[in-house]
């Protein structure tokens, strides 16, 4: 129910906002040709095309559309502010690169401010009307029950009081000890027991009832349930019944069947589709600007050592799938064979094996690894699917083999060339532990934004060679 109210009123947002967008850009248009005369308002539809997409996308991935019952006001203007910004710089050079019909910048940032204002405008006033007015009148409450009250019930209670925004008021408490009965818990009174619900709601004002109950009632809630649902009352039933610490919970339908769904990694298929289409595109085009530097780096390993241009190598990438991995080879052609000699030597703490100057290194290979030019073949990983340009470093099967089971959970994503470890100090961080932290902590805040963020970051850390072994 909530969902469907949310993804209406979304929807509805969404509508009425792109409206005024496009309205304001008619007026706009209509006025700069009356004044100066240099299009009809029709050759502006490419544009207004534009604007629609790049505006409408910016305050949806900014946050404008999530539940804005609890949001202050400030937060809601700023999100405007914020897209606004973006959007406008976005579009004027888009404009520019395409050659679409220009008006003077002056114009575009008047255009962009005032449709702006009238956004706040309208959703400080959707704000007022759902908070004050309607409240103030009683038009937009529902009546609930809580049934239970027990610490996870009296967590919802404390949430319902402090969210008065979300409009519901509790009318009282259900328990199924009758010893209870007349108690108050949460400043709201326990109004009666299993038995004598139904006729709570027959003799009250309920338009829902929450079950937050402990596992051992669920063979006793069943009848009550059922005469809640002949009444017409709707219900809630809590299903965290498993303290998860950090998956994100969802009821879905499987085949007819009902699931509870416990995800520990986004599946936003917009966002995930945007991170791929991304990552399809600027590894094409790496792989062509760089071929140049692929060939230089591929005649100097040749010159400077036996073997081939290419290490391949069997890692292990999303859930324990095992792909092969492309770098340029910076050691000498029998490496792998000398690795038991090295053990002893090894700087990190954990499954991971790492040491200052190697001695297996090619004449090269130093040069290489510093700046990162050898992990660029890994562009054609990505342009596959085997990899992603920002995500977890893909480990070797024999370091899985030794992972906690929380470890574990950095290959629930697909992996990338890099991610916050490498923007975080790279080889400095000699902890297994602290580098799998850090990839968690990519994985439970993951955006688009946040790779982009990455991206950026990662260019001056390969440039200055930060941390590299």
């Amino acid at each position: 129910m909530f969902r469907e109210h949310g993804n209406f009123l979304r929807r509805l947002l969404i509508f009425v906002d792109l409206c005024i967008v496009g309205g304001m850009f008619l007026l706009v248009c209509i006025v700069y040709n009356t004044i100066a005369g240099a299009y009809s308002a029709s050759e502006y539809a490419w544009e207004m095309a534009l604007l629609l997409l790049i505006w409408g996308a910016c305050l949806f991935f900014a946050g404008l559309y999530q539940s804005f019952r609890i949001k202050s006001i400030s937060e809601i203007l700023s999100i405007i502010v914020k897209s606004t910004c973006i959007a406008f710089f976005v579009f004027v050079g888009l404009c520019f690169v395409l050659h679409l019909p220009e008006m003077s910048l002056m114009v575009w940032f008047l255009m962009f401010s005032s449709t702006a204002m009238v956004i706040a405008l309208e959703r400080v006033l959707l704000v007022w009307v759902l908070r004050h007015f309607l409240r103030n009148h009683g038009l937009n409450y529902r009546c609930v029950l809580i049934v239970g009250t027990g610490p996870r019930a009296r967590r919802l209670i404390r949430e319902l009081d402090y969210n008065k925004g979300l409009g519901l008021k509790i009318i009282g408490l259900i328990d199924k000890d009758g010893s209870k009965v007349g108690q108050v818990i949460e400043n709201h009174t326990v109004l009666g027991t299993l038995s004598t619900l139904s006729q709570i709601v027959r003799s009250s004002v309920i338009d829902q009832v929450f079950f937050v109950t402990p596992r051992s009632w669920i063979n006793d809630l069943e009848s009550t349930i059922l005469s809640l649902e002949e009444m017409g009352i709707m219900i809630h039933i809590a299903i965290d019944h498993y303290n998860v610490l950090f998956a994100r919970v969802r009821q879905e339908k499987f085949l007819g069947v009902p699931f509870l769904t416990f995800e520990t990694v986004s599946d936003n298929l917009i966002s995930l589709f945007i991170k791929r289409l991304f990552d399809i595109v600027l590894s094409a085009a790496g792989l062509a600007v760089l071929l140049p530097l692929f060939i230089l780096t591929g005649v100097m390993i040749k010159l400077t050592s036996e073997g081939p241009v290419f290490f391949v190598q069997k890692r292990v990438g999303m859930n324990g799938r095992i792909f092969l991995l492309y770098k340029f080879r910076t050691m000498v052609k029998d490496a792998e064979s000398k690795m038991e000699e090295l053990l002893h030597r090894n700087e990190m703490k954990g499954p991971v094996f790492k040491i200052t100057n190697d001695p297996r290194l090619s004449p090269i290979g130093k040069f290489l690894r510093k700046f990162s030019i050898d992990e660029l073949p890994q562009l054609w990983n990505v342009f596959k699917g085997d990899m992603s340009l920002v995500g977890p470093r893909p480990p070797l099967p024999q370091e899985v083999e030794r992972y906690d089971n929380w470890q574990r959970r950095r290959l629930s994503v697909r992996p990338g060339i890099t991610c916050l470890w490498q923007i975080q100090g790279r080889n400095r961080i000699i902890d297994f532990d602290e580098w799998t932290s850090l990839d968690l902590q990519y994985i439970d805040n993951w955006s688009f934004w946040l790779d982009i963020k990455i991206l950026f970051k990662t260019i001056p850390a390969v440039l200055f060679g930060v941390g590299a072994k």
